[in-house]
């Protein structure tokens, strides 16, 4: 980490210590809510921030993951402009389990208000209607042939089972890129993400669960 990011981390856990106590769509910063209303996207500042929140549990949900599976990046973003909402740049060192990155915005999401598709004919009646998503739906389903065939409930419920432990770590990271006016490079967000992460906990041969997310080092 250079001095840069240093200084940056450093900025960002003071900020974030300071509104620990509010909540999302309190602690936007005004950059990223006026991207979105000045192009005209939105009616008024309130759906625009909403809109910004969504994004950054989307964003920190693809930047977890990579992390999880032992992918780098070069930084993730929520800077809005005509083609997307918000990236993770320079995704690379895939692994076969890439798919849990492309799966990982949607289920950041229903994890930032605990509406996830539990029941399975939800989740089997929701999956065909997955589509777009800035390419994530396309990458889920062409990522998960190695491990899974075509069968994209099983790939689905093996990605939430790596996520809902990181959920604190999504969090946290999702905070960060909205407190922050730049966006996040690999090793500030890795470092973010760290402050929440769980420690891993083995599983029992043959349990049939998904791997649990490695210890993280930064």
């Amino acid at each position: 980490m250079n001095p840069a990011e240093e200084r940056a981390l450093a900025g960002i856990r003071a900020e974030l210590r300071r509104v620990a106590r509010y909540d999302d769509e309190s602690i936007v910063c005004d950059k990223w809510i006026r991207q979105r209303y000045d192009c005209g996207c939105f009616s008024s500042y309130a759906p625009a921030r909403a809109a910004t929140v969504a994004t950054a549990w989307h964003e920190a949900g693809h930047a977890v993951a990579a992390l999880a599976v032992g992918a780098r990046f070069r930084s993730a973003s929520i800077h809005h402009s005509r083609d997307n909402e918000g990236r993770v740049h320079g995704i690379r060192g895939e692994t076969d389990q890439a798919f849990i990155v492309d799966a990982a915005g949607q289920i950041a999401e229903r994890l930032r208000n605990w509406t996830m598709l539990e029941r399975d004919d939800e989740l089997r009646a929701w999956l065909p209607s997955w589509r777009g998503d800035g390419g994530d739906a396309r990458h889920f389903r062409r990522a998960i042939t190695g491990r899974f065939g075509t069968d994209e409930f099983a790939a689905w419920r093996h990605s939430e089972q790596m996520l809902l432990p990181l959920r604190l770590a999504i969090r946290e990271v999702a905070r960060a890129l909205l407190v922050h006016p730049r966006h996040l490079p690999y090793t500030v967000a890795a470092a973010i993400a760290k402050d929440h992460w769980p420690d891993p906990a083995p599983l029992r041969k043959g349990s049939g669960q998904a791997k649990a997310p490695r210890r993280l080092s930064v």
